[in-house]
């Protein structure tokens, strides 16, 4: 059996479907991706093959898109899909899709007449009425007066505005009909939702048929860099700060900084493409680039990050208490999630100072957390992955 993953986005993004492929090809099928080059390396490492899909997304660093710069970018993405997926699919039994703003895997699929599976890594990117769509970046909070099943109208002719064009020249190119509901017709009436039941749950809602498998976690026994881990060793567990692909504002490194020293603890900061960078050359503080999470997030005294589903399902695995500081998309859902099972601290403000870091590291470094988040690490699966190819592969037998 021959699968195609294909996802877009950043590594976090991308993870997951790693996760997928390494279980696949356990179970003797061939699994390849279809992603951004800025994956290659970490395809290289786990021996999955990579078809590179569209330009590197770490030409963003430097400030967060605004929607503008999002949409003008989107509106090339269904061609550069329609163009690379059709190649790359050729051959194969299945497409696997995530991402809303995949738009051309279904119907490549179709054309091949081949089965198409699209998954969400959260909950908030399916249509329920027990919350809003995720906002893209740019977007002001809704009124409170307009319920989730208006929004996800609203959401909906949002869809068909920015995409509908674009998906229906594509299929027409196939030979194919055209859609008239894009979310609807990418997501179908059964998605897969790979994200934990303890920290993202589903409740069932009309008109979808979700399956629920867990989050895909790839294995990490990566060793950490010999500097890090001599650093961990000289004292007591730091408080890491990271935001991933997250650009962030100049200060907020000094923030970070000052709100974990005022707690008199030493600080791990992870550079990201915020490009976090150290204030001094005091010896509490070591600044490090990408690292294996599961091996350090159990050596630190708690985890501030911007709320990616990765990283929140990492930390909370590790049992490690979380600050959670939103920026965008899926992260203020999880930062939510994370103060709901009170495993830490959320923020709204996606730009906090150092008071209001230090506050939240009131709650997250107190004994009560600590033995809270250690509590709901020993519910958070670890199996998804296998649960989808077992799934997968019974599908398409």
């Amino acid at each position: 059996m021959r699968v195609l993953l294909t996802a877009s986005g950043s590594r976090g993004d991308i993870e997951p479907m790693l996760g997928l492929a390494l279980w696949l090809r356990e179970f003797g099928a061939q699994a390849g991706v279809c992603a951004p080059p800025d994956i290659a390396s970490r395809c290289a490492d786990l021996g999955v093959p990579l078809v590179p899909l569209g330009p590197s997304k770490s030409g963003s660093r430097g400030g967060r898109p605004s929607r503008a710069e999002l949409l003008r970018y989107v509106n090339d993405w269904p061609a550069m899909q329609f163009d690379t997926i059709s190649t790359a699919a050729a051959g194969c039994d299945v497409v696997v899709a995530t991402g809303v703003t995949q738009m051309a895997a279904r119907s490549i699929a179709q054309k091949l007449g081949i089965h198409y599976q699209f998954v969400s890594f959260q909950p908030t990117s399916l249509p329920s009425p027990h919350h809003p769509p995720m906002p893209l970046p740019g977007d002001r909070p809704a009124p409170e007066a307009i319920g989730n099943q208006l929004l996800w109208e609203i959401d909906t002719h949002g869809w068909n505005a920015e995409f509908g064009h674009a998906l229906n020249t594509g299929r027409m190119a196939l030979g194919l009909p055209p859609v008239a509901d894009v979310r609807d017709h990418v997501i179908t009436e059964s998605p897969w939702l790979a994200a934990d039941p303890v920290l993202g749950p589903w409740s069932q809602s009309p008109g979808l048929d979700v399956v629920q498998t867990g989050a895909w976690i790839v294995p990490d026994d990566r060793p950490l860099p010999a500097e890090l881990s001599a650093f961990l060793d000289a004292g007591t567990p730091p408080v890491y700060v990271g935001f991933g692909s997250m650009p962030m504002r100049a200060g907020i490194a000094r923030a970070a900084i000052e709100a974990i020293r005022a707690h008199d603890r030493r600080v791990l900061l992870s550079r990201g493409w915020a490009e976090l960078a150290l204030i001094d050359n005091r010896e509490d503080c070591i600044a490090v680039g990408e690292a294996n999470h599961q091996a350090l997030f159990a050596r630190v005294a708690a985890v501030i990050h911007h709320g990616g589903a990765g990283t929140t399902t990492a930390a909370a695995r590790a049992g490690v208490p979380q600050v959670v500081v939103p920026q965008m998309m899926d992260q203020p859902y999880w930062a939510r999630r994370v103060a709901d099972l009170g495993i830490g601290a959320a923020f709204q403000d996606a730009d906090p100072s150092t008071a209001s870091l230090s506050a939240a590291l009131d709650i997250a470094l107190t004994s009560t957390t600590r033995a809270r988040a250690s509590a709901v690490a020993g519910t958070i699966r670890a199996d998804g992955a296998t649960v989808a190819a077992k799934l997968l592969i019974d599908t398409i037998s």
